[in-house]
């Protein structure tokens, strides 16, 4: 018998198609009216002193093998005592029959702590004090890629002890390394492929597309747009775009640099804002890599992943059909986007 319903996005299961990885997830809007939503966590309190005498990351302080931090005023970067990857790994391969495989890879680990202050977060931070933050990622990456046995430089920051984060000091990282991480080549690979398919960018297309409908964006200035994507796979996840296509942040221009950390600012007190918790999340930027090749049609953005679903104290995992089949969402794009835009710029302490 013919079905003759009309398909809704907001309310029937569907996949959506996340065309940067040429992945899908699966979008089920109708189950947000069950009543479990999650595994319940723990949550930690906001407040923290200016400065812990405790913290290997405060200005002064002690760090592992006898690194002592100097007495900062504004940013800080210094090689990871617990790099992931080494400068100075022997060139080497292991290879049985084509199924153990395995070869050597080289690399930087690199600290960036974003200010002295101990008690601040990006959302509580000024826009002078996040410029200079961008301001070290841009010349981090051009140092870093400049490097000969450097071909990729990722720069990200985990937010909270929910997301990996060791230390509460507001601070990020940088792995710069031998070869190009598998999502970069996965999104790499989609933006050549459209590009010489349709003769534009990739995400300049979709940023106009959304701009046009405005279902999905969270908050936008002069130079860059937040927005959850289409095919977001967390409740509240959101991408920020740059309006002028560059390929990394080094070739961001005064003005658009400004604009990003405004745009930081802006996005991050809203995450807090929606559940009035210091918010955890994964965040990094997308840049082209350093291999020497040209990259034209590559645009800069950058990825926020938030765990929390319907809380402060409720948790989304991947599990069961995620884990084995694809990525599965409840709450859609756009009554997150919603959700989000309206959130007050004004942070919930102040």
């Amino acid at each position: 018998m013919e079905n003759k319903t009309k398909f809704d996005l907001n309310e029937n299961p569907h996949r959506r198609y996340n065309p940067l990885t040429r992945e899908w997830v699966l979008v089920s809007p109708h189950r947000t009216k069950r009543p479990w939503q999650g595994q319940i966590e723990e949550t930690a309190r906001d407040e923290q002193p200016a400065y812990d005498p405790q913290c290997y990351l405060c200005p002064g302080n002690a760090r592992a093998g006898g690194h002592v931090n100097p007495a900062y005023e504004k940013t800080f970067v210094f090689d990871n005592d617990f790099a992931a990857l080494l400068p100075d790994t022997p060139a080497g391969n292991f290879n049985e029959s084509d199924l153990l495989v395995a070869e050597s890879e080289r690399g930087l680990c690199r600290v960036v702590c974003f200010s002295p202050r101990h008690d601040l977060t990006l959302a509580r931070m000024s826009v002078p004090a996040i410029r200079a933050v961008v301001d070290v990622w841009a010349a981090q990456y051009r140092e870093l890629g400049d490097l000969p046995f450097i071909n990729h430089v990722q720069i990200f920051e985990n937010r909270g002890a929910m997301m990996g984060a060791s230390n509460p000091h507001p601070h990020g990282q940088i792995w710069a390394s031998e070869t190009v991480p598998n999502e970069s080549v996965k999104e790499i690979a989609a933006q050549k492929e459209y590009f010489q398919k349709h003769g534009s960018g990739l995400l300049a297309d979709y940023l106009k597309l959304e701009i046009e409908r405005g279902e999905r964006i969270v908050v936008q200035n002069e130079h860059f747009v937040a927005l959850v994507p289409f095919w977001a796979v967390w409740a509240f996840e959101t991408m920020i775009v740059s309006r002028r296509p560059v390929a990394n942040l080094a070739q961001l221009n005064d003005a658009e640099r400004d604009g990003l950390a405004d745009l930081l600012r802006r996005l991050t007190i809203r995450y807090d804002n929606l559940f009035k918790v210091s918010f955890p999340y994964t965040m990094g930027f997308h840049q082209a890599p350093t291999d020497g090749k040209t990259y034209e049609n590559y645009h800069l953005h950058a990825h926020f992943y938030p765990p929390l679903l319907r809380s402060a104290t409720v948790r989304k995992f991947m599990v069961g059909f995620e884990m084995l089949g694809m990525p599965q969402r409840d709450v859609t794009p756009e009554q997150a986007a919603r959700q989000l835009s309206e959130l007050s710029e004004t942070h919930y302490l102040d």
